[in-house]
């Protein structure tokens, strides 16, 4: 009996994961037809990179966060920036629609690499850089591995200081392949709207998600499966790879501006920022008050303010 129990108890487990991976994939379709591609593919080195190209004038790309995608930016910071600039938005690898191409987890100088090219296929040969959060750490690669590739640095709420504390659980458990054949098809497939809307309004803390944000962004964009998986394997390898460029960040050159907020409890102001612009030369930092790790929507104007002056900065105005 002990044998027969087993062997149902296999079989449920079996046919419990295969529902889950067919209703994620449900799910998902749904996300995908519901949050289309916003602009166009570049192919770089047989990789899809997904961008969004707006307005006229002086080159900026726009590099998101973690778990975020184009959308994150086109919803408040990148139509201002449009009047003024030829703003280029990317996907970054593994998110939105941008393919991953590193099994083990797209480095930020991978990243920076893949992006800078596709930069280059839009012509945009040396445009202002600007990423929030991870894509801070994206974009202090750029600006130090390919420095003649860029005129300026915008670093929004940017994580660019080692740490110690561990990473999270759900991360932790996302980046293994374990975690993503046993456990993600189940956080796609029954993970309630209320939970979803909850993690949003936390990720802004201690504001919450504007009106209109999450029908813009697509929150199921992140939550499928294969984006899950490429963020948490990125963010586990993000630490290390961090406390090997920061000592290369005295040699970034170009005008560099750094907005945070005060009362981001995600990326410290204290930890990051503040410790950051003292290795930058010439480095500017603009500290919000009360404002959380999202600047670059519920900020967008002052955020826009530091583009301009990096603009300006390097001749660009």
């Amino acid at each position: 009996m002990g044998l027969k129990a087993l062997i149902y108890l296999g079989l449920f487990a079996v046919a419990l994961i295969a529902f889950a991976n067919w209703r994620a994939a449900v799910i998902e379709r749904r996300a995908e037809a519901a949050f289309p591609i916003e602009g166009q593919l570049v192919e770089v080195d047989g990789v899809q990179v997904h961008a969004v190209v707006m307005g006229n004038g002086p080159d900026v790309v726009l590099i998101h966060g973690s778990s975020g995608n184009t959308r994150d930016m086109t919803f408040a910071l990148a139509p201002i920036l449009a009047e003024t600039y030829r703003v280029i938005v990317f996907d970054r690898p593994g998110l939105g629609y941008s393919e991953s191409f590193n099994p083990d987890g797209e480095t930020i100088v991978e990243q920076a690499d893949i992006l800078r090219k596709a930069a280059a296929q839009l012509g945009a040969h040396k445009p202002i850089v600007a990423g929030q959060s991870y894509g801070g750490s994206v974009s202090l690669a750029w600006a130090v591995t390919h420095p003649d590739a860029l005129s300026a640095l915008v670093l929004i709420a940017p994580a660019a200081v080692p740490w110690d504390t561990p990473l999270d659980t759900f991360n932790t458990v996302a980046a293994t392949p374990a975690g993503n054949a046993l456990a993600l098809p189940f956080i796609t497939a029954f993970a309630p709207d209320w939970f979803v809307a909850k993690t949003l309004d936390q990720v802004f803390a201690p504001q919450v998600a504007p009106a209109g944000y999450a029908r813009h962004f697509g929150p199921g964009l992140t939550m499928r499966r294969a984006s899950m998986h490429a963020n948490a394997k990125q963010r586990a390898n993000l630490v290390h790879e961090l406390a090997d460029l920061q000592p290369r960040y005295g040699e970034i050159s170009v005008p560099t501006e750094i907005v945070h907020g005060t009362a981001d409890t995600t990326v410290g102001l204290e930890w990051h920022s503040q410790r950051l612009v003292d290795q930058i030369p010439g480095a500017e930092l603009i500290e919000l008050d009360g404002i959380g790790h999202m600047p670059q929507v519920v900020s967008a104007p002052e955020v826009a303010a530091a583009i301009d002056r990096a603009a300006l900065r390097a001749g660009l105005r």
